[in-house]
């Protein structure tokens, strides 16, 4: 059987062309950004199967509209997409996890040593300034991240990686949250479950890893803030909308929190302007987690994976449940 498959936005030449290789129709819409539910439905009224990203808005018109056989997007997260919808129409939904948790883990630990070390701003400092001469009391000074104490929100494929990377590289304490426990890493890591409340308190760094739902929606906002150290450290490679930013940058701005590293935002690709307001305190990166060049084609091969698989008449590899 010869499908139609609709590529909403830029992948890799190779990935189509397996595709086309198969036998399918391929249609490139190469949108430069994520495209609407108007859009989609424009663009897939015949279409069988649906390679789509994060920022493509697959709602539950998008399902009664189309006759979509499968929807592969290339990301891990997929708060994007109805999936109860997707359920209901009978379209399967797949993923792409696994094959980037090396490189979000790699980020999270990056922008933890950025912020505590304030790379951005001596990076500025010394292209405007040069270096200055030594001083033993240089002000402000940065945050000792070995022998710190990781909190882990969400314990993970990714918490999981980053508390490999923290305590062994670092040798930090690691607690973390769950909704059950896990045995094997607090064997390999010391680590402690902790409600989130304890946790908050007693970290050094905490950092955000659980996927994105109504429970979770501004998880951290002006009440959990006051609970973390005025010294404490906030990451976020997780999901935007895990933080009400407006009360995090307050809390940055009036001393109640000492930095925080963001590599996604509440509203992208907005970032909010109190958060800009505030400087070097928070790191931003552009949603780069899986940035490296060896993730993101081992993204798009498992979701053109999951495509043929699915077409073929054979289940799909990495489902949304």
């Amino acid at each position: 059987m010869v499908a139609k498959i609709v590529v909403t936005q830029p992948v890799h030449a190779e990935q189509v062309q397996r595709l086309r290789d198969a036998g399918h129709e391929v249609v490139t819409l190469d949108s430069p950004r994520g495209l609407s539910a108007a859009e989609l439905i424009e663009h897939t009224k015949d279409a069988d199967a649906l390679l789509s990203q994060l920022t493509d808005k697959l709602t539950e018109e998008v399902f009664a509209e189309t006759r979509l056989t499968i929807v592969a997007t290339i990301a891990t997260g997929f708060d994007n997409i109805d999936v109860d919808a997707a359920q209901k129409a009978g379209t399967i939904v797949t993923r792409t996890p696994d094959v980037l948790t090396d490189a979000t883990a790699d980020l999270a630990m990056t922008l933890m040593l950025a912020v505590a070390r304030q790379i951005p701003e001596s990076d500025a400092s010394t292209r405007e300034h040069g270096t200055g001469p030594f001083q033993l009391l240089r002000e402000p000074m940065g945050i000792d991240i070995s022998g710190a104490t990781l909190g882990i929100v969400g314990l993970g494929r990714i918490g999981e990686a980053l508390a490999h990377r923290a305590h062994f590289g670092f040798g930090m304490k690691i607690l973390y949250t769950a909704r059950s426990a896990h045995p094997a890493a607090e064997e390999r890591f010391g680590a402690s479950r902790l409600p989130l409340g304890q946790l908050l308190a007693e970290s050094d760094v905490v950092s955000l890893h659980v996927p994105l739902n109504d429970e979770t929606r501004h998880l951290i906002d002006r009440e959990t803030l006051t609970l973390m150290k005025p010294t404490a450290i906030l990451i976020n490679t997780g999901r935007g909308p895990l933080i009400n930013e407006r009360d995090l940058a307050e809390a940055l701005r009036t001393n109640q929190l000492a930095g925080a590293g963001l590599d996604v935002f509440e509203n992208e690709p907005d970032v909010h302007p109190d958060l800009l307001a505030v400087g070097s305190r928070a790191v931003l990166t552009p949603h780069i987690g899986s940035a490296t060049a060896k993730t993101r084609r081992a993204m798009a091969s498992l979701a053109v994976d999951n495509i043929l698989a699915v077409l073929a008449g054979d289940p799909p590899l990495t489902p949304v449940k």
